[in-house]
């Protein structure tokens, strides 16, 4: 199979920068380009994987259980499949994360992987890796706060701007 770009992109992020932040952004914009596109739910379940695992390693156990939950309510076998991924093995290692986040017993952050069962795709990951400097699933440097806590120091001038753009706008309709 074909996978798409934006889904190699968040392997590599996934898998070797562990930038999950980056992760949901790579795979939110790839989710949004086409609301046709059959593996929808899918994506969005990637997407609230990496949340979750953002959530998670920076200490909020509320944030990571919400997003993990809804995450595996969109893992469906199938999609998954066509993706590479075990899927069996994906759900169970997303089920087991989930009880022990919700039983309190894994506080302490470990990466996850997605066992993925394409060689061709992981050698291709793999090769992405080797050229950016990254160890495939090395864990994630907890020392790195520009990781850590990457959505509090990103740039938000154009979201800012564009959101005061919109309400001038709305203000102009209703005067």
């Amino acid at each position: 199979m074909k996978y798409p770009e934006a889904y190699i992109d968040y392997l590599v992020e996934f898998h070797g920068t562990r930038d999950y932040f980056e992760c949901h952004e790579i795979m939110e914009e790839h989710w949004k380009e086409d609301a046709q596109d059959p593996l929808t739910v899918t994506w969005l379940g990637l997407i609230q994987v990496a949340v979750s695992s953002y959530h998670h390693r920076r200490g909020n156990q509320a944030g990571a259980v919400k997003m993990l939950h809804t995450a595996i309510k969109h893992s469906d076998p199938q999609p998954l499949s066509q993706l590479g991924i075990d899927a069996t093995g994906w759900i169970q290692v997303l089920q087991n994360r989930y009880e022990a986040l919700v039983q309190q017993q894994e506080a302490i952050f470990t990466d996850l992987n997605i066992p993925l069962v394409d060689d061709r795709l992981i050698a291709r990951c793999e090769q992405r890796c080797i050229e950016a400097g990254l160890t495939w699933c090395a864990p994630s440097d907890i020392s790195n706060v520009e990781l850590i806590h990457r959505h509090k120091l990103r740039d938000r001038s154009e979201v800012i701007a564009e959101r005061k753009r919109q309400l001038a706008a709305r203000h102009a309709n209703n005067a």
